[in-house]
């Protein structure tokens, strides 16, 4: 099986912690040069120092806000302008919970911004590389809810489906060009958004965290919580040459917890 990176450039986002942090591991050590994005500077810096070198890899870091697009739009395109990028994995932390019916409008402006229209800022920065190398690996961090929406959290749900719509469009837009776009569905995962969920669930129901946990697990088949890097490695193949003919699926890293077929 073909899993070898090397010569290949990979920006991946959200990699300050987490599924992003793992999957930038995973693609450094599959040969790619790595370039992380995220807010901080320093956390960056950490992972790059931590990303496995051979030969002649080299990595880098960009600090920057998904919500400010124009700023995201001049960082990246100035990163491809010196090292054009073949691989893009789109991953951002998911929006605050609550209701979707109650939600402000910022909210959701504010999801849309930090998930779709940074996405699309994104790839209309890389894909010209991409295009020209008549190679290319677009990967969207998702979530679950694309086809099982999640309790509680509404705004997330309602973006997140439409990033795997946008992306199956995509999908069959850039195709032709050797280009393939594809979503990542992770269920429960043990980051800091596992975390906040299991907060903010215990405080509106009176539970302990322990309690709110044991709840969720019985909804796993598995019986725990995935590791962030078992996601990572599902992102890392369909980075991969190996999976050239995969393109336009949304593929659940869930424990079987999802019912849906």
């Amino acid at each position: 099986m073909d899993l070898d990176l090397t010569g290949r450039h990979a920006l991946v986002c959200g990699a300050s912690e987490g599924i992003g942090r793992a999957a930038a591991l995973e693609l450094a050590a599959m040969g790619a040069d790595v370039t992380v994005l995220a807010r901080r500077a320093e956390a960056l810096q950490d992972v790059v120092a931590a990303l496995p070198v051979r030969g002649a890899q080299a990595h880098g870091w960009i600090a920057a806000d998904v919500s400010q697009l124009d700023a995201l739009d001049a960082q990246v395109r100035g990163l491809v302008a010196g090292k054009p990028v073949h691989v893009l994995v789109n991953n951002t932390g998911g929006p605050p919970g609550g209701p979707a019916h109650t939600a402000p409008l910022d909210a959701y402006r504010d999801a849309f911004a930090r998930h779709l229209l940074a996405n699309q800022v994104l790839v209309q920065a890389v894909v010209g590389g991409m295009q020209a190398a008549n190679w290319g690996r677009i990967v969207n961090v998702v979530s679950t809810s694309v086809r099982e929406p999640i309790a509680n959290l509404g705004v997330s749900n309602t973006v997140r489906g439409a990033v795997a719509s946008w992306a199956k469009t995509i999908s069959r837009e850039l195709a032709g060009h050797g280009i393939t776009v594809n979503n990542v569905l992770p269920g429960y995962t043990k980051t800091s958004r596992l975390a906040q969920i299991l907060a903010d669930r215990a405080k509106a129901g009176g539970q302990s965290e322990d309690e709110v946990a044991a709840s969720m697990l019985r909804t796993v088949p598995a019986g725990r919580f995935a590791e962030a890097k078992e996601v990572a490695a599902v992102i890392a193949f369909l980075c991969s040459p190996a999976a050239a003919y995969v393109n336009g699926v949304s593929l659940a890293v869930d424990g079987g917890r999802m019912q849906s077929i």
